[in-house]
């Protein structure tokens, strides 16, 4: 090898696909968001993406999201729903609280109803702040309209 010169034998970490995709959803997404001009125009727009988006979902966790959309907004109204890296998600002063991941964003095998950190679910030392989701029953839906609507308290 000549001198000042090297070689790098560092293996580079890369993204799949998929989280490429989301990255790039999301960039568009902050992009759109500039360039709303009113408040209402952008909760109209924000609502219409995640309609959008979870009928673009397969059948089941179209079925998953559209309940899971129902209850999130009658447990808690105060919610904004956003699209978040291409996931329907549901905001508390412009910062998420909860989403739904479907089990074909990541080619999972579940679907994934998720809290993060801005949701108010601390208990004691260690809580749970995502689920794993196959179907929802009526008990499914009771359990995440309390968690949600303590999460945006």
């Amino acid at each position: 090898m000549a001198a000042g010169t090297r070689k790098t034998t560092r293996k580079t970490e890369t993204f799949t696909a998929e989280e490429r995709a989301a990255m790039k959803e999301r960039a568009q997404e902050v992009k759109a968001s500039a360039r709303r001009s009113s408040r209402a125009d952008k909760a109209a727009e924000d609502e219409a993406a995640v309609v959008a988006k979870i009928a673009e979902m397969e059948d089941a966790d179209r079925a998953m999201a559209e309940r899971i959309h129902a209850v999130v907004k009658a447990s808690a109204p105060g919610l904004a729903p956003k699209l978040w890296y291409g996931m329907p998600a549901y905001a508390k002063d412009g910062k998420v609280v909860c989403f739904f991941q479907s089990a074909q964003k990541f080619n999972a095998r579940y679907a994934t109803f998720g809290f993060n950190d801005k949701a108010n679910l601390d208990e004691g030392t260690m809580w749970p702040t995502a689920f794993a989701l196959t179907q929802l029953t009526a008990a499914d839906e009771a359990r995440i309209g309390e968690l949600v609507k303590r999460a945006a308290g």
